[in-house]
């Protein structure tokens, strides 16, 4: 029996697609998607966004029974992608650093899900990097920002606040296109990789938000990621993916194109 909540990871920096595996990837994704993902200029780009279609496809499949090469989707309002069939199953997925991931619920829920890797690389100091995105984040959120004495520790808070609100509102569809600062997270406890972290609150506008779940845990000493729900679901802990039980079940419903996995080769990696 298929799991009714599935929480899925996919280490990126461990693939490094052969030939005959980005052709069988490629041919399990819709043309318009393939087409999407051909102008992406670098190889980690690409690769993470096709495997973030290939596991929305796997937990639609598997989860909903429905047949792997009939599903279509679509980008819905917000450019959130949707089932074009009125199936009753809540998906999100987001990719950063080494990993794409995955949340998915059988049944109506809102949900949304966020991965952030724990660095920054904008050049400017980091001083200047908080000055600039200050108006993101509400005076409870900056004093725990700043509450750590060391730069990688405030760091660390600040990704892991963004990924709380990225999480929240993915999950009501309005993405990061809302006023963050009315958001705000108080948090309670530390990230481990061991269990999840359920005890962060929201507060909108002052408010308490009851009823959301906020569950959050650490991949990797790098990389965090939090799933925000309205469901009372139970914790789920998150499972690795390899390429081979990504496709396990995975049915090509176009024809392979050679040319189109050649210009992959191409790419560069990453930017210098």
């Amino acid at each position: 029996m298929a799991p009714s909540s599935v929480r899925w990871y996919f280490n990126l920096s461990k693939w490094s697609p052969t030939y005959q595996e980005l052709l069988l990837a490629t041919a399990c994704i819709q043309p318009e998607e393939k087409l999407r993902l051909g102008k992406f200029v670098f190889k980690k780009d690409f690769k993470s966004s096709l495997i973030g279609r290939l596991m929305m496809r796997k937990f639609v499949s598997e989860s909903c029974g429905l047949n792997y090469a009939a599903l279509r989707f679509s980008r819905q309002e917000k450019g959130r992608p949707g089932l074009e069939t009125p199936e009753k199953v809540s998906f999100n997925v987001s990719h950063h650093g080494d990993y794409t991931v995955l949340a998915g619920e059988l049944g109506d829920a809102l949900l949304g899900v966020d991965v952030m890797k724990l660095e920054y690389t904008g050049g400017k100091p980091l001083s200047e990097f908080f000055r600039i995105m200050n108006r993101n984040f509400s005076t409870l959120e900056w004093r725990q920002i700043y509450a750590p004495k060391s730069p990688a520790e405030q760091l660390n808070m600040f990704c892991r606040l963004w990924a709380l609100k990225e999480s929240y509102t993915k999950a009501i569809g309005l993405g990061i296109t809302m006023k963050l600062s009315e958001i705000s997270f108080k948090i309670s406890s530390p990230l481990t990789k061991e269990r999840f972290t359920c005890d962060s609150k929201l507060f909108v506008d002052g408010e308490e938000l009851t009823g959301w779940a906020f569950h959050e845990v650490l991949l990797d000493d790098f990389h965090c990621v939090a799933v925000a729900t309205d469901r009372p679901v139970d914790e789920v802990q998150f499972k690795e993916l390899d390429f081979s039980e990504l496709v396990r079940n995975a049915e090509a419903f176009q024809l392979p194109d050679e040319s189109y996995c050649l210009d992959y080769f191409k790419k560069a990696e990453k930017p210098c």
